[in-house]
């Protein structure tokens, strides 16, 4: 999985595009800094570095191949001046302890500078080589690359997402969550900084007067801005009736954000606050009829109705790419691709 940002200029990226480039790549985070040319290793929780000016290529790890520690992180070295940054799997590569990656840096330490375009290309991975001596750097398959704000993305899946505070119908398995967020990349749970005052009468309002009530219940969500966010905004009303305004949230990690969270002043302020709103959760959803009958269940994921995605023996879910596992033995997968992966015997399903 994972994803390479080549931000070569002053621009500020959305926080939360870092965010979703961190929860969908848990593994780890390497920074090449093209301003002083040296690397930095952090997890990926560590996103937040990246919130600069300074530019970088960074890549954030989703682990397919060798083992999760901060020697498998990106980049890996080609030779004493050059390294390398992949976004893909090159299958056949690598083994449960070295990656892929690491093994094509391997291959091209052997070969002739002006081959190394040739090799690379001929998979369908997006690569970056940089010159430390010589600071410059070279992207590879350019076709499937995202440009947005003048920002290189080696996959769009962490564009366009907005963070969202819900603490009502919407919260994860309450019965709005179904139908509007069980696709969205659930961030945790916490509660406001500041005190609001909660109303509960039927459905909860939350009154935009920061310092009266309670430390309110928030669940937080990474919401697509084109599908998820215009479906919510439709259902509370945006801006008319509920209105979206951010506030600080601790969540029960410590980690503070800013989501938006849906504020309603019209209704009447009875003086009686609540702190969290509580609803009986639907947990019939946990599984997804695919491809004709094919029952997939989350294993790493939260998420409860994941759309597997196929890659070369490996099922993921196309909300967060955590790991899907199936209920069908393996051999009745009616795919050529799959079935010469598994006939490599170097990925099982």
């Amino acid at each position: 999985m994972c994803i390479i940002i080549i931000k070569n200029n002053k621009k500020l990226i959305k926080t939360e595009t870092l965010l979703a480039s961190a929860i969908k790549n848990p593994h780890g985070l390497g920074v090449l800094w093209l301003d002083k040319w040296n690397v930095t290793y952090h997890d990926s929780e560590d996103y937040m570095v990246l919130k600069t000016q300074r530019p970088y290529i960074a890549h954030f790890r989703y682990a397919t191949v060798g083992a999760v520690n901060r020697a498998n992180c990106h980049p890996f070295n080609i030779n004493e001046d050059e390294i390398l940054f992949q976004n893909g799997t090159v299958y056949g590569l690598g083994n449960k302890k070295k990656t892929d990656t690491q093994h094509m840096a391997e291959i091209l330490s052997d070969l002739p500078r002006k081959r190394w375009k040739s090799v690379l290309e001929m998979n369908d991975s997006r690569f970056v080589t940089a010159n430390l001596k010589k600071k410059s750097f070279q992207v590879y398959n350019k076709a499937d690359w995202f440009v947005k704000n003048k920002i290189m993305y080696s996959k769009r899946n962490v564009l366009g997402k907005t963070l969202i505070g819900v603490y009502g119908t919407l919260k994860k398995g309450y019965s709005n969550y179904h139908a509007h967020l069980s696709r969205a990349m659930y961030i945790g749970s916490g509660q406001t900084v500041d005190k609001y005052p909660m109303i509960v009468s039927g459905i909860p309002y939350l009154l935009n007067k920061p310092g009266v009530g309670h430390n309110v219940d928030i669940d937080l969500f990474l919401v697509d801005n084109e599908t998820e966010l215009p479906s919510i905004d439709s259902l509370e009303g945006h801006p008319n009736w509920y209105e979206r305004k951010r506030v600080e949230v601790m969540t029960d990690k410590g980690n503070v954000f800013m989501p938006q969270v849906y504020f309603n002043d019209t209704v009447k302020d009875t003086g009686v606050y609540e702190q969290t709103f509580t609803q009986d959760t639907y947990d019939d959803w946990d599984t997804r009829s695919f491809n004709g009958g094919w029952d997939y269940v989350s294993e790493q994921c939260q998420c409860s109705n994941p759309e597997p995605v196929l890659d070369y023996g490996d099922v993921y879910c196309d909300i967060c790419y955590g790991d899907l596992t199936h209920n069908k033995d393996f051999y009745e997968v009616e795919m050529d691709e799959i079935k010469r992966i598994e006939q490599d015997n170097h990925f099982n399903l």
